[in-house]
């Protein structure tokens, strides 16, 4: 009844717009066939069981009641896992709409819950807008990124998801615009994020966070093989004739080209090698096309294509089984990708004294990182180099307060740091290093920096470590087995807190690999280095002599017939 002309008529039509196209009762049904959507599952991801699992139990609960509520799951993990792929084959599996929305960089509060149609252009929140475009009530909603959400002046974004993620209020969710209630509690909300302690708690406690640890190198090998070489294959036009990739040209692509958690860069590699073959395919075709013998033989013509012709039309099939398969090995890739970008980090060839085996956790994966000490003549500093974070540094601190004060049971002088600097370094300066997990490892490099005693060569270990020698437990263990693994180590020391994450750990990893669990880092000790009797190691004295003095690794004397360390000679 208003007239056309008033500022009010075009703000109220808008407004009965939204409310009329919103898809208040509507609802998709469910597929209810969890062998057809295990199916599902199976074909878009390889290995992530735990994930899997979740989804078919979710699916077996609506089977059984009609009034559940809606889920609210939480992918946490590095980039390139697959964590926004699997809300999409959720969907699928469910026979759901899908709706995605990203939150990365949203730092205005309306953009959740709207405008107030007072203000001049005022529209619904990312929520409505996202279930107008899905066409239902009950779609799988992935909101993306959640963690890289700010806050400024303008509201925090973070907190006006409470009521959204909520399953007992978002019964009835607000949104400013709209001033109506909607109901949110028949959506499934996904979430993503690469790490959870930017997320506030209150959020955090409203989902269920399932971790999505970074893949093995054999669950890497099998998504190459499964899915990323047809993939890439289909998108240059090449035919399962044309390309063959042995199994280690696919090892080499993973360990020399590519340091990633997920796959990301690892499908950047072999879609750079399908397009060097394609330009490979489609210049030896026109080669063909171009010979005089072809000429002659297809339509016995006189005149012969120009070298650097393109070619119009496909070639003829008989022509084209003609060409042999073109097949990439190991020793190619230089060729395709250039020299190798990455070497994988492997044992020394001999025990060395003051060098350490350490396992580092990475958003690439895991690591080997090795641990140097070297000690010199000073006045009791100790340097600490290779861009390490403040943790890292407190680790190191701890690490030679404990050496210190094992100080008369491995034989040094009561005073032997005072006449010594310690210079602790770990290699590969440029990357910077932070965490608590090398504090055993520094310890055990200390100790045999001090005592020159070699460390074993094939030994590796992580674990935090307290001023009395306990050893705590650290994360990450299955990423740095498997570093440890790539480079062949034989004995992995782990904290005893850790064992029970054994469980979640591929046997594949852990075959040919002893992994002795330890509490204390004198157990560390007698395991790493190499020791005449290691059971008697830092426990008894013989005539008033530590037995930490009868060990392997010869000792630098003086006239006093005592080491540069303070050490006593057997």
């Amino acid at each position: 009844m208003m007239s056309p002309m008033s500022a009010e008529a075009t703000v109220i039509r808008n407004y009965i717009d939204w409310l009329i196209t919103l898809p208040w009762a509507e609802y998709t049904q469910d597929r209810n066939d969890i062998k057809l959507a295990e199916q599902v599952l199976e074909e878009d991801h390889y290995g992530l069981e735990e994930v899997k699992e979740r989804i078919l139990e979710y699916l077996a609960v609506r089977l059984l009641t009609d009034n559940s509520k809606g889920q609210i799951l939480c992918f946490a993990g590095p980039p390139g896992v697959g964590k926004t792929s699997l809300a999409k084959s959720i969907a699928r599996s469910l026979n759901k709409k899908f709706v995605r929305c990203s939150l990365g960089g949203v730092r205005d509060e309306a953009e959740i819950r709207g405008h107030r149609r007072t203000y001049v252009g005022a529209l619904p929140g990312k929520v409505i807008q996202s279930l107008k475009k899905a066409g239902s009530s009950n779609p799988v909603f992935l909101l993306d990124e959640v963690d890289k959400m700010s806050m400024d002046f303008r509201g925090d974004p973070s907190s006006a998801l409470l009521e959204v993620l909520d399953p007992e209020q978002n019964v009835s969710f607000g949104d400013h615009y709209l001033e109506v209630d909607y109901d949110l509690s028949k959506v499934m909300f996904v979430l993503t994020a690469n790490a959870l302690h930017t997320i506030p708690k209150p959020l955090l406690d409203r989902m269920e966070i399932i971790t999505i640890a970074g893949y093995t190198e054999i669950e890497k090998f099998n998504i190459v093989q499964k899915y990323l070489i047809k993939k890439q294959m289909e998108a240059h036009g090449l035919k399962s004739g044309d390309i063959e990739i042995a199994d280690e040209t696919v090892y080499g692509l993973i360990r020399n080209y590519t340091r990633e958690a997920g796959v990301r860069s690892l499908e950047r590699a072999v879609a750079t090698i399908c397009r060097k073959i394609a330009r490979k395919i489609v210049a030896r075709r026109t080669e063909e096309k171009s010979s005089p013998q072809s000429e002659g033989a297809t339509k016995g013509r006189s005149k012969t294509l120009k070298a650097g012709t393109l070619l119009t039309k496909v070639e003829p099939q008989a022509l084209m089984s003609q060409f042999p398969v073109i097949r990439v090995r190991a020793e190619d890739l230089e060729e395709y990708l250039g020299p190798p970008k990455y070497i994988v980090n492997k044992v020394e060839e001999q025990n060395e004294i003051g060098l350490t085996n350490g396992l580092a956790y990475t958003e690439a994966g895991g690591d080997l990182l090795q641990i140097e000490v070297t000690v010199v003549p000073g006045k009791g500093q100790v340097k600490i180099t290779g861009k390490l974070g403040e943790v890292m540094q407190e680790s190191a601190a701890t690490a030679m307060s404990y050496v210190r004060s094992r100080a008369e049971q491995l034989g040094y002088e009561k005073e032997f740091y005072q006449s010594i600097d310690i210079h602790l370094h770990v290699p590969e300066g440029a990357v910077p290093k932070d965490g608590p997990s090398a504090g055993i490892t520094m310890a055990t490099a200390i100790t045999s920096a001090l005592s020159k005693i070699p460390v074993k060569r094939d030994v590796a270990m992580t674990g935090e470590i307290t001023l009395r020698g306990r050893v705590l437990p650290i994360g990450g263990l299955k990423e740095k087995l498997l570093a440890a693994k790539v480079g062949n180590i034989k004995t992995v020391l782990i904290p005893k807190g850790n064992v029970p994450d054994l469980k979640k750990i591929p046997k594949e990893v852990t075959e040919g690999m002893k992994i002795i669990a330890v509490e204390h880092a004198d157990q560390v000790l007698r395991i790493a280095l190499e020791l005449k009797d290691p059971s008697s190691f830092l426990t008894k004295k013989i005539d008033g002599v530590p037995l930490a003095a009868f060990q392997l690794g010869e000792l630098a004397r003086d006239e006093s017939g005592r080491g540069s360390s303070g050490a006593i000679k057997h």
